[in-house]
């Protein structure tokens, strides 16, 4: 999987396209990802011992992996990812700028 936790990404499918927000889990097993302030659904949570107080509770839900690209701040949109060898390491390389990710 291309996205790793901790990348900006923009959403280009479904309710939320558009939104920009930063990776918070990524599940590979899934192809899906968390991303901060997109998908958010309602939860209504019972009291616990680990929640004193119940209520009504806005998460984030996960999104699938095929609906997000990852955001390029020198190009300022989205752009695709690909891979390059560096010194013996794979590295990601954004398509649009040509700049190494990480």
């Amino acid at each position: 999987m291309y996205i790793k936790k901790g990348d900006t990404v923009v959403v280009i499918a479904g309710k939320d396209k558009g939104k920009k927000g930063k990776v918070i889990q990524a599940m590979p097993k899934t192809n899906k990802v968390i991303v901060e302030g997109v998908n958010m659904v309602t939860k209504h949570q019972k009291p616990s011992q680990k929640v004193q107080q119940g209520g009504i509770v806005h998460q984030e839900a996960p999104i699938n992996v095929s609906n997000i690209m990852l955001f390029d701040k020198k190009a300022d949109s989205a752009t695709r990812v690909s891979y390059r060898l560096e010194n013996g390491k794979k590295v990601r390389v954004s398509v649009k700028s040509g700049e190494v990710i990480d």
